[in-house]
């Protein structure tokens, strides 16, 4: 429900531009509008999604949605909706989006057990399929016999009810007993956990590049339907439904497609249709030849998106599943805004043919180089949570500044190399749970001693980095102990930063 009302907004925000004295660029600013919120508060949102009540910010978010839709309505209603206005209110309701889209990614993992979440989340593209099919025809069947301002009231009483559904959800929060993290911080480790893993960083790429360029067809929609012989508003409806089509059509089929082809040439395969489909798009006049490549293009679109979206959920754990799926987001949402201005403005000073084929042939283009450079080397860790660590525990326990954490290693001189090697692992790991700084000492008298330094924010972030630890971070302990060649366990010392101590106490 709340996926109709976010395509409704999008139908009729696109057309009710299309139908002002304005040039391209403004009609597919509408897409930017809607979708740059997602790519700026993205990461916030993801954040908050990760530390508070999922259910309640869900809700919230459904009421942000609903006041927006009102404000448009009365505006439309009495005719003194502008241009700019449009473009100001389309962005107060991409907020709302930025707001729910981490809950949302973070929500399914949550109901589902992990062997059944490729299936959920395609279940889920079907239902937000479904409702690009079913949101764009309400949407036009109001605009042709009623007006856009009855859109934009069927809109808010819609998002309100689903806030109400939403209420009745009967989840169990279980709070953490160490408390909510600081927003700041949970922002910086999310930043941190995706900056060190490379499988994250590579679906961020290809998702990126695959919406900058297919987002140029969604962006000038509008003016490919003016052009279509009769095209008018009932037009643009049907070709848009024609692509969610698609996408439903595809998603019932994705398995079997996943099992055939690898994860990028799975994605390669769908840049080559979505490209071959914007061609004829740009350049057919005929309704029928449209609606069919507009088919095959939303089949690309989630298999595309659905396979990356696996592979981003199944590189995440759950503690920083929002965070990592907002920036999942943002990088659709800033490349879809981005994205739209670039085509939009390429179609002012040429023509919409030349920009949707310079679109579809530059995401294909550089997709097929992320995938020769950078080929996915699959997921390789094992990220089921282990508690094999206990952490420890003092009567008094420092309340301020930082904590310093030295390991001391000693080990065979001749096995440096791989070592050092495993050290990184061990610093990625690190860094991806949070810790402020990583650093190896190398004790230039004793060539075999080495002293691991991990410095962390506090004694609670310190506690934290317990409950993160995962199957592969308990291997890549194992492995660090292999080398060492003591009897005695390594030592391991525990500091708090007194500068640190009193920098705190200056800012209270």
């Amino acid at each position: 429900m709340a996926n109709i009302c976010m395509w409704m907004n999008d139908v009729a925000g696109s057309w009710m531009m299309s139908t002002m004295d304005v040039t391209p660029v403004w009609v597919a600013l509408v897409q930017s509008a809607s979708t740059l919120p997602v790519f700026i508060l993205g990461l916030p949102c993801g954040a908050l999604a990760d530390i508070l009540d999922r259910r309640k910010f869900l809700i919230f978010t459904q009421v942000w949605v609903a006041i927006v839709a009102s404000i448009l309505c009365a505006l439309v209603f009495f005719g003194n909706l502008s241009p700019t206005a449009l473009l100001i209110l389309t962005f107060a309701n991409g907020i709302g989006l930025a707001m729910r889209w981490p809950v949302f990614s973070s929500v399914v993992p949550e109901l589902l057990p992990k062997s059944q979440l490729p299936s959920g989340l395609a279940l889920n593209a079907v239902s937000m399929n479904t409702s690009r099919v079913v949101g764009p025809l309400v949407a036009g069947a109001l605009i042709a016999s009623m007006g856009s301002a009855y859109v934009y009231l069927l809109n808010a009483c819609l998002s309100v009810i689903s806030a109400l559904l939403m209420s009745t959800w009967k989840r169990e929060a279980t709070p953490n007993p160490l408390g909510r993290e600081k927003l700041w911080s949970a922002i910086r480790i999310g930043v941190q956990y995706i900056s060190q893993s490379d499988h994250f960083k590579g679906v961020l790429a290809r998702i990126g590049i695959f919406f900058f360029s297919s987002t140029g067809l969604i962006a000038l929609l509008p003016l490919v339907a003016k052009r279509l012989e009769g095209g008018d508003a009932q037009t643009f409806t049907i070709i848009l439904a024609s692509m969610g089509v698609g996408a439903i059509t595809a998603a019932t089929v994705i398995n079997r497609f996943r099992k055939l082809y690898s994860r990028d040439a799975l994605i390669i395969r769908s840049c080559f249709v979505q490209t071959i489909a914007m061609i004829v798009i740009a350049f057919n006049h005929i309704e029928l030849i449209t609606m069919a490549c507009m088919f095959l293009a939303g089949a690309a679109w989630i298999t595309t998106a659905n396979t990356l979206s696996v592979s981003a959920q199944m590189g995440l754990p759950d503690w920083v599943r929002a965070r990592g799926m907002s920036t999942y987001q943002m990088s659709i949402m800033g490349a879809s805004a981005f994205g739209a201005a670039l085509w939009g403005q390429v179609a002012t000073y040429f023509s919409v043919p030349i920009s949707l084929t310079c679109a579809a042939i530059a995401g294909l283009l550089v997709t097929a180089l992320i995938n020769y450079f950078r080929p996915d080397p699959g997921l390789q860790e094992d990220l089921t949570p282990s508690h094999a660590l206990i952490p420890p525990s003092f009567e008094k326990p420092p309340e301020d500044g930082h904590i310093m954490m030295s390991i001391e290693y000693l080990i065979d001189p001749k096995h440096s190399d791989e070592f050092m090697d495993l050290m990184l692992e061990s610093r990625r790991s690190r860094l991806r749970h949070g810790a402020l700084r990583w650093e190896l000492l190398h004790d230039v008298t004793q060539p075999g001693r080495y002293i691991e330094i991990v410095e962390d924010e506090s004694w609670t972030a310190h506690l934290r980095r317990f409950d993160r630890m995962t199957q592969s971070d308990i291997a890549i302990r194992d492995r660090k102990l292999a080398f060492h060649t003591s009897q005695k366990p390594p030592v391991v010392q525990r500091y708090v930063m007194e500068g640190t101590v009193h920098q705190h106490a200056h800012k209270d």
